[in-house]
């Protein structure tokens, strides 16, 4: 038998991220893929052009 859970929205509850916040949250995502692709083995070359592609994509 299936249990039953009551699901609401939170992004009723949240106010928009500021643009402080925004650009926190963008470094943060960003430093932690640069560590995880270097982590990886990957080379500078490799990570670096992955940076510059998502960059082009934020823009």
């Amino acid at each position: 038998m299936a249990a039953s859970a009551v699901v609401r929205d939170l992004r009723e509850h949240w106010a928009p991220a500021s643009a402080e916040e925004l650009e926190r949250f963008e470094t943060d995502v960003l430093s932690g893929f640069v560590l995880a692709r270097a982590s990886a083995g990957l080379a500078d070359g490799t990570i670096r052009g992955d940076v510059g592609h998502l960059e082009q994509i934020r823009t």
